[in-house]
C-alpha cells in the first residue's frame, strides 16, 4: 500500500511519499496532522525532524540534511491528481 502526503504553500504544491528518510515509518501519527502549529515545516511525529515544505529537505533532527522522497503531483482542473 502507498501512503503520500500533499503540502500547498501559497500556490505551490508538492507531493512526498509519507516516510521518514531516517527510520521508513510514516511521518504523521494522525492523518492531515503533517505540517507544524506556524506550518512553516512538515514535522516526523516519531523523533520531531522538521522539513522544508517546498524541497522536503530535513533542517532539524537526526536526518539533517536528507530529503523525503518526492511523489509526483500537479494540479489538473482544480483536483490534486498523480502526475
Amino acid at each position: 500500500m502507498f501512503a503520500g502526503v500533499v503540502v500547498r504553500i501559497g500556490e505551490e504544491i508538492r507531493g512526498y511519499v509519507d516516510s521518514c528518510p531516517h527510520a521508513g515509518w510514516p511521518l504523521s501519527a494522525l492523518d492531515d496532522r503533517y505540517l507544524t502549529r506556524d506550518h512553516r515545516h512538515i514535522l516526523c511525529a516519531g523523533h520531531g525532524a522538521l522539513f522544508t515544505p517546498l524541497t522536503g529537505e530535513c533542517v532539524a533532527g537526526p536526518c539533517f540534511g536528507e530529503r523525503l522522497t518526492p511523489w509526483p503531483v500537479e494540479v489538473r482542473d482544480g483536483r490534486v491528481v498523480t502526475a
